[in-house]
């Protein structure tokens, strides 16, 4: 099941940053060299009481005038509505209530979600208590008084949060119909696609408005089986500048991706792999799903006999950090290679949720290290012990050693290889986990 959305709505300058950075903790610091992770993240996952969810910062615009103040945060308030389970939003206990927070708070009532009120920069609660109150005219439940920069109140708050999650097994019980994410930059042709898909099949079943205002879930069966596409229309609004835009549409990005089994990276053929698509595709890879490149528009392609090849390299080169993804080449406008498809998603979801039995999965560790030394360090070599997988989606594998010090990426890597040689694995990523374990408890 997916994870729940948190996401966290205020003013300019109230502290959603330093609650967002305080909450997502020092994963939010980490930067690795994968696009869509980078050190200005605007999502993060993190935990409450061993409950999982995805937090979202919709702040990052400071704008002058108070106008402008409003209809910013009115935009930010709707991206929350649209998206998130739980809206955080944040007041400033110093400020007082102002205008900008009433209008919000009409929106967020209106809505039905649940929202969880929070008055910020509350650095004693003696002194600031009385203050506090004041923010019971926003009529929409208690104020819980937090100082995120001391972290006071932190828990009171989460605690609040949680309460409005759905129960954890609920969904994923009854509804398995494989998931697929249809995303990418705006105008690739996302929607052309299922529209074909849909047109192809003559068979749809529901068009159900989804999580979000712009994300639609369509229903398709296929040779007797059902999939849920769900689309990620672009924002079209005119009067928004590109980089609002872009980090919005990564909000509604991250939310579909984690709602999915399968992802579909829409790429215009015309014009290659951009940075944006590369930063999609990090998000996919990053959460473990299962992942098809569709590079749309093939049939508006001059081809020789060397065309696919050299395409197929750039495409690899750009999205180097994710080389089992699986590619394919259609036009949504002539249905060019579409209904090949379903092949290939029911490909990626098969080996999204293989199991290789233990006794084999050590075998091919035994013949790996066998062929290439383990790696050593001033005398001392690494022991590989034992390997198991632990998980499906995506297929996970815990790795005993001696050192975990001594166990380099590289050859991580090297026994990823070996095992993707042997099951193959292709569209999903792999996961592997290092344990040390000593001699003697072996």
């Amino acid at each position: 099941m997916s994870k729940p959305v948190v996401a966290i709505v205020g003013r300019p300058n109230v502290g959603k940053s330093t609650l967002f950075n305080v909450l997502a903790g020092e994963k939010i610091s980490i930067v690795k060299d994968t696009p869509g992770v980078t050190r200005d993240r605007i999502y993060a996952d993190t935990s409450w009481l061993d409950r999982d969810f995805t937090l979202i910062d919709t702040g990052g615009i400071e704008p002058e005038s108070k106008d402008i103040i409003i209809s910013q945060m009115r935009e930010q308030a709707q991206i929350a509505i649209d998206t998130a389970d739980v809206i955080v939003f944040i007041t400033d206990v110093r400020q007082g209530l102002v205008d900008a927070d009433s209008k919000v708070a009409d929106m967020l009532r209106r809505s039905g979600k649940p929202v969880v009120l929070v008055v910020n920069k509350v650095d004693s609660f003696q002194k600031f208590m009385p203050d506090v109150y004041e923010f019971y005219n926003l009529g929409i439940g208690d104020p819980h008084p937090v100082s995120a920069s001391s972290r006071l109140g932190i828990g009171d708050m989460l605690d609040a949060v949680i309460e409005h999650f759905p129960e954890s097994n609920e969904e994923s019980e009854e509804d398995e119909r494989p998931r697929i994410a249809i995303v990418g930059k705006p105008n690739v042709g996302k929607s052309s696609i299922i529209n074909k898909l849909v047109g192809e099949d003559r068979v749809i079943v529901s068009n159900i408005a989804g999580t979000t205002r712009d994300a639609i879930d369509t229903d398709i069966i296929h040779n007797g089986r059902e999939y849920v596409f769900i689309d990620t229309a672009g924002l079209r609004r005119k009067n928004k500048i590109k980089e609002e835009l872009e980090r919005y549409s990564i909000i509604r990005t991250v939310t579909a991706v984690e709602r999915a089994d399968v992802v579909l990276i829409v790429i215009d053929a015309a014009e290659g792999v951009t940075e944006q698509d590369a930063k999609i595709a990090g998000i996919a890879h990053e959460r473990g799903k299962g992942i098809i490149i569709v590079v749309n528009k093939w049939d508006a392609i001059e081809k020789n006999d060397k065309t696919m090849r050299e395409y197929e390299n750039e495409v690899r080169r750009v999205l180097s950090f994710m080389p089992y993804a699986e590619i394919m080449y259609v036009s949504a406008k002539t249905g060019q290679r579409l209904p090949k498809l379903f092949d290939m998603i029911d490909m990626v979801i098969e080996n999204q949720t293989l199991r290789v039995a233990t006794g084999v999965l050590n075998e091919i560790m035994s013949e790996a290290v066998a062929m290439q030394q383990p790696p050593s360090d001033k005398g001392k070599r690494l022991k590989l012990y034992y390997i198991t997988q632990v998980a499906v989606k995506p297929p996970s594998f815990v790795i005993f050693v001696n050192d975990k010090e001594l166990m380099h990426f590289s050859y991580t890597r090297y026994l990823e290889n070996k095992i993707r040689e042997a099951f193959g694995f292709k569209g999903t990523s792999l996961k592997f986990f290092i344990r040390e374990r000593k001699e003697k408890d072996r």
